[in-house]
């Protein structure tokens, strides 16, 4: 841009210069045609012819030298003018070619900065799209390990429904052989042992008397389906068993020796110390009352 400004400034200086070269030569022409001239009046005519050509001569001499005065004065004022509208492009040219300096500084900077802001959002989004990548490959781990675990869990799932029925199956068939074999029990011990219920009612000392004369002794309930099969003899009679609390107070024992305790809420009473059963239960009486019994007898002793 400078060379640009100093160009036209060489042009606009060699123009002006032409202009003034071409005035000069033009003031120089008209001088010698009045040198020719005054040359040619003097030579010709006589001497009165002579004086009129030297006041001629004087006239066209002050003619000429305001002619000359005017030209330079002209020239002046017109180099004047040129000198100062130079002087003002100059300037005003000078001012634009510092404010395009100033200017492109100016945009050299902003390039700059972008160039500096560009690089800087290229590094980010590499940055961004490396995290991207590693967040994509950790997704679909994530996604694969996902999968793999719903299946093992739904294989779980099977396996335990699997071993939920097998459990299921298993406890069916516990509870069938318990019940088989508590079936298989109970006929043994009805076919093991002889059970005799009275028609007639005795204290609980006499029924027990009674039952050993016969080698046999109050019943001893060992299990559930005993305690049943009593119910199903007695239905809702009150029967003595061989349980009581006579030896010490609060101590149930059965006529062999064993302890037992009381079951479904049953409550110990003082001076009650002999045990019947009944449709609820067992249940302490007075062994002073008199209910009817039931002996029971092994057939192998």
């Amino acid at each position: 841009m400078s060379g640009i400004v100093n160009d036209s400034m060489n042009k606009g200086s060699i123009m002006d210069s032409e202009d003034r070269i071409e005035r000069t030569v033009d003031i120089y022409i008209s001088a010698e045609e009045v040198k020719r001239l005054t040359s040619y009046l003097s030579s010709s005519g006589s001497d009165g012819v002579t004086i009129r050509s030297s006041r001629a001569a004087v006239v066209c001499l002050v003619l000429l030298c305001v002619l000359l005065l005017t030209a330079v004065i002209v020239l002046c004022v017109t180099f004047t003018q040129e000198r100062q509208q130079i002087l003002t492009k100059i300037t005003n040219l000078t001012e634009e070619r510092d404010q395009l300096l100033t200017n492109n500084m100016n945009l050299t900077e902003g390039r700059e900065q972008l160039l500096t802001n560009n690089m800087n959002l290229t590094k980010e989004r590499n940055q961004l799209l490396t995290n991207n990548m590693n967040l994509t490959k950790e997704r679909n781990q994530l996604l694969t390990n996902n999968m793999n675990l719903t299946k093992e869990r739904n294989q779980l799932l099977t396996n335990n429904m699997n071993l939920t029925k097998e459990r299921n199956q298993l406890l069916t068939n516990n509870m069938n052989l318990t019940k088989e074999r508590d079936l298989l029990k109970s006929e043994k011990n009805e076919l093991q042992t002889l059970y005799f219920i009275s028609s007639e009612t005795k204290k609980w000392a006499e029924s027990r008397k009674y039952c050993t004369n016969k080698g046999a002794d109050l019943i001893i309930i060992n299990d559930k389906e005993e305690q049943d099969f009593v119910k199903n003899i007695s239905g809702d009679a009150k029967v003595w068993i061989g349980l009581t609390d006579q030896s010490v107070e609060g101590r149930w024992k059965w006529v062999d020796g064993f302890s037992q305790f009381w079951e479904n809420g049953q409550t110990n009473k003082i001076e009650e110390d002999c045990a019947l059963n009944y449709s609820p239960g067992w249940a302490d009486f007075p062994c002073g009352n008199k209910y009817k019994w039931i002996c029971e007898k092994s057939i192998f002793k």
